[in-house]
């Protein structure tokens, strides 16, 4: 079991910037998929970045490429989004995931991910 507690959301103006973290319990998530979502009401979850099991590859959607950075402290058993250059549209609740099973292929689909946090609003205003 992996336990998920999400912080650092807030309100800020566009361009500006916050930096989430992620806590991890109940086991090491070193060779772990751990990822960050993120929803709006009336959407589906979306995929935003993630770390592919142990590698070092990070792996972002189109629309946060160049803006927003994953990183991961396997020691501390933290994951963190450092989110830059801010827009309206990155508003929503944003969830760190993490999966043991899942495979390259599906691991942009937040179904194939065991665990979540509570989540974090961020919201953008212009």
């Amino acid at each position: 079991q992996v336990q998920l507690v999400e912080s650092g959301g807030g309100s800020v103006q566009a361009g500006g910037s916050l930096r989430l973290s992620c806590t991890a319990s109940g086991r090491t998530i070193g060779s772990a998929t751990m990822a960050w979502f993120r929803q709006v009401p009336g959407k589906e979850r979306e995929f935003v970045a993630n770390f592919f099991r142990s590698g070092h590859n990070t792996y972002y959607a189109d629309s946060v490429k160049g803006r927003f950075t994953i990183s991961r402290d396997n020691a501390k058993n933290m994951l963190y989004l450092q989110m830059n250059s801010l827009k309206p549209e990155d508003t929503g609740v944003y969830y760190c995931a993490a999966s043991t099973t899942v495979i390259f292929s599906a691991m942009y689909d937040p179904d194939r991910y065991s665990y979540w946090g509570q989540g974090t609003q961020v919201t953008v205003s212009s």
